[in-house]
């Protein structure tokens, strides 16, 4: 199983990315798909989740209305759009698979792939 986390990199505050989640090795519809960052000195936090069939979504407050989460199930991969980004956001963002309902349990979440790094600069 490989998750592979791309799209990260460097903007200024206000700017955009879009992080991709590619999944291999897996029936990809089967899992829930969170995304996590850790930024230094930090515990890794839940950033996004969403079901199996893209019906359902979740976010931590500090994202909402600014991080929107989708999935393309065909493709076996999960995207991250971040808009309105700011330094607080900076952090090395990765992607998990989970097969339970839950979303935000990091411990509930089975395979893991190595994050992509944002930086996001005042």
């Amino acid at each position: 199983v490989q998750l592979q986390a791309s799209g990260g990199g460097s903007v200024q505050a206000g700017g955009s990315l879009r992080l991709s989640c590619a999944a291999s090795g897996l029936h990809f519809s089967a899992y829930n798909i969170g995304w996590f960052r850790q930024a230094p000195g930090k515990e890794r936090e839940f950033v996004s989740a969403i079901s199996r069939s893209g019906g359902t979504t979740d976010y931590v407050d500090s994202v909402k209305g600014r991080f929107t989460i989708s999935r393309d199930n065909d493709k076996k991969t999960v995207y991250l759009q971040m808009n309105s980004l700011n330094p607080e956001d900076t952090a090395v963002y990765s992607c998990a698979a989970n097969p339970t309902p839950a979303m935000r349990a990091r411990t509930l979440y089975k395979y893991w792939g190595h994050g992509t790094q944002v930086t996001v600069s005042s």
